[in-house]
């Protein structure tokens, strides 16, 4: 028998309730149950940062968390980030602008990492951008475009130009 728990959690400021196992992890959950697929995961060991999200405005690896662990909660996915459908976050377009994704498979997790950083450093050096994201690996870009565009959203977040 399945040991199953009601979990009602806000996922991007939408309600949901579900009854789910208790061994089912929250990327599962926000990926499966949710239909919510922007949340990647990798390593499923908390290594890679694919499926970083925001919980309670914080960063989480969601495939290191299980669904019930975050009832009641208010979490915040890469669908989340952009203030309306018809416009992107400054982050987003800034990663546009500077080539900061190839495949885009570590993308999401970059940008749900970028979101804290950027709030509690909102005007970072290269360097600290560079440490802000050592815990999420890109194959494809090499990271400098990752870098640019989160040096570039910095300034675009404190109503300057881009850079």
């Amino acid at each position: 028998m399945k040991d199953m728990r009601k979990v009602s959690v806000t996922v991007n400021g939408k309600s949901y309730a579900r009854e789910v196992e208790t061994r089912l992890l929250l990327s599962d959950f926000i990926r499966h149950e949710l239909e919510l697929t922007g949340t990647h995961v990798g390593c499923e060991h908390g290594v890679c940062g694919a499926c970083t999200i925001l919980l309670e405005g914080r960063t989480a690896r969601s495939c290191l968390m299980l669904a019930v662990q975050v009832d009641g909660a208010n979490i915040t996915t890469v669908e989340g980030i952009a203030p309306s459908e018809k416009e992107l976050h400054p982050l987003q377009q800034a990663f546009m602008d500077n080539h900061g994704l190839q495949c885009g498979y570590c993308t999401p997790g970059m940008l749900t990492t970028l979101i804290e950083f950027l709030q509690d450093n909102p005007d970072p050096t290269e360097h600290e951008v560079r440490v802000a994201i050592s815990g999420n690996l890109c194959r494809c870009t090499g990271y400098q475009g990752i870098v640019d565009a989160a040096l570039d959203a910095a300034k675009r977040l404190q109503g300057g130009k881009r850079a």
